[in-house]
């Protein structure tokens, strides 16, 4: 055996873990669930923003309010 190890005091300084209880482990999952769905909807409002914006822009090009992006995709209604 190693002289540097003394394995008489093993454990004595340590603290025992606080333990998880039902209500502090259903309190975590609320939060984590509660920080999902704020960020979710952050990304869906983003992203609903987007698709808007694409969808007005493309529809101002068809209707002719604004000029086509390239000369030979010209989109008309007839």
């Amino acid at each position: 055996m190693n002289p540097k190890f003394n394995f008489k005091n093993w454990g004595q300084d340590v603290e025992v873990p606080e333990r998880l209880t039902e209500e502090r482990v259903q309190e975590m999952i609320d939060d984590a669930i509660r920080k999902h769905n704020r960020n979710a909807s952050i990304i869906s409002m983003c992203v609903g923003w987007v698709v808007l914006a694409l969808f007005a822009e493309g529809l101002l090009r068809l209707i002719g309010v604004i000029d086509p992006l390239l000369p030979w995709l010209k989109i008309t209604l007839n």
